[in-house]
């Protein structure tokens, strides 16, 4: 929760009663918990009901809840906005949170610089340009630059000469505006701290200066306007570092159907727009960070593990040319892993990647099977590589189907089981049930005709190799 820069803690804490009496009237959340005294912002803990199934969350005495949490922020943002009271910013809860600083939303993007000035300038352009972006949502910034001040200067020769020293005048403004305790009840069971202070009238505005007297060495009282001269300014709440250098983060969040590659890929051409100077660097934080860095080393993880099969498999075949067969099946999981994302509207994460690489050892043993019969069939038996591919899908087809149906029956909990952490486990499960159901469709029919294809291509090699030794042995004679 973050209000205006000047916001005193009776507005906080009025905001912080109006936000809360809109949540506690959802029928999903459990209890409430809110902060606040921070400068202008506060904290409101949120814990929703267990999710399940059993009664209409409509009702009151309902213990459990259908709806998701991203569904129930969707549906206090609006409600909250409506107040005219400090910002609200909504985000689930992560159990681990990846690198950056405490923030409004989920993703960070951070600019850096070693001059002030810079940031003071830029961090207002990139907020409203952000602000402007399609699909961002709870954008807000760190950066606290307007808050007031009331900037006193002391007239030393007019003060000596009425014998006010500065530490008079330092213990006349804690008076006026600090506390004091200047005494403590003792009861029987407890004892009463008495703080002494002025009444909230005098102190919560800089027209309060005007009531304060100070006491002189021969001429009484005098207004502390005589000696000092009061002047209002703006000035930082806060200045925060990243790598010991200042910087100013934007924090945001993404509506529904938009994915964080493309909010990357969007703030990136937004600040090459900006043209903002060298001074000023900007870069991903926190969970954004992360994310592109694994998708940097993600060709290589894929590549990586691919190159672990082929050789696996070429020296267990003893050939280079059938591990290239079997690896022929990869694209249709993949691309089966992708129809089955689009058609439930789940974006590719990182638990749809890992989905996506236990399809590599999954889905290859359709191939192993029919190929490891076809070489037996081949090597042992005399058969022609037609009679022996087609016999190995025959006879193959058996123990392809079930092996298959009992990985697509053991994803299915984890595509369509509810319950605490669901979220999670849900890409994983329609990842590798979609990439099962169309490889075993497509490597049935392709497998056969890419062992066929690779085998001619291998007589062919093998036959110019042939020719091009006989004429060297002829020539050599």
């Amino acid at each position: 929760m973050q209000g205006p820069q000047d916001a005193s803690f009776a507005v906080m804490d009025n905001s912080v009663r109006s936000l809360v009496g809109v949540i506690k009237a959802d029928p999903a959340v459990a209890n409430v918990n809110a902060y606040t005294g921070q400068s202008n912002g506060g904290f409101i803990y949120i814990a929703l009901k267990p999710l399940g199934t059993g009664c209409k969350e409509s009702a009151k005495s309902c213990d459990v809840r259908q709806t998701s949490a991203p569904d129930i922020i969707n549906r206090l943002r609006p409600k909250m906005n409506r107040l005219p009271v400090a910002q609200a910013f909504l985000q689930a809860a992560q159990d681990l949170r990846i690198g950056g600083r405490g923030s409004a939303a989920l993703y960070q993007y951070t600019i850096q610089s070693d001059n002030v000035s810079d940031l003071a300038h830029w961090g207002p352009v990139l907020l409203a340009q952000m602000k402007t972006l399609p699909g961002f949502q709870d954008v807000n910034t760190d950066a606290q630059n307007s808050g007031l001040q009331e900037l006193l200067s002391y007239d030393r020769t007019t003060a000596a000469r009425l014998g006010i020293t500065p530490q008079s005048l330092d213990s006349a403004l804690y008076g006026a505006f600090g506390q004091s305790e200047v005494s403590i009840i003792y009861t029987q069971l407890n004892q009463y701290y008495v703080v002494l202070e002025v009444a909230p009238p005098y102190w919560q505005n800089p027209n309060g200066l005007s009531n304060i007297y100070l006491n002189t060495s021969g001429t009484g009282a005098v207004p502390l306007s005589t000696v000092t001269s009061a002047q209002a300014s703006t000035t930082p709440l806060v200045l925060n570092h990243t790598s010991s250098f200042p910087s100013v983060t934007v924090s945001f969040n993404l509506a529904a159907g938009v994915s964080l590659s493309d909010a990357t890929r969007e703030v990136t051409q937004m600040q090459q727009r900006l043209g903002m100077p060298e001074t000023v660097r900007g870069f991903f934080a926190g969970t954004a960070q992360a994310y592109q860095t694994s998708l940097a080393s993600e060709p290589a993880l894929v590549g990586t593990a691919l190159l672990a099969v082929y050789i696996v498999l070429g020296i267990l075949y003893e050939s280079l040319v059938h591990p290239l067969t079997i690896i022929s099946t990869l694209p249709s999981a993949s691309v089966g892993a992708m129809l089955a994302l689009m058609a439930f509207k789940i974006d590719l994460n990182v638990i749809s990647i890992i989905g996506i690489i236990l399809l590599i050892g999954i889905v290859k043993k359709n191939a192993i099977m029919m190929i490891d019969f076809a070489l037996v069939a081949e090597r042992e038996h005399g058969k022609s590589t037609t009679d022996a591919i087609f016999e190995a899908c025959q006879l193959r087809f058996r123990p392809i189907l079930m092996t298959t149906m009992a990985a697509l029956f053991g994803a299915l909990p984890l595509a369509f089981g509810s319950g605490t952490g669901s979220e999670l486990r849900r890409p994983l499960g329609i990842t590798i049930v979609g990439g099962l159901i169309v490889s075993q469709v497509l490597t049935l029919y392709t497998t056969p005709v890419v062992y066929l294809f690779f085998d001619r291509m291998r007589l062919r090699f093998g036959r110019k190799q042939a020719v091009v030794l006989q004429h060297g042995t002829a020539e050599a004679s």
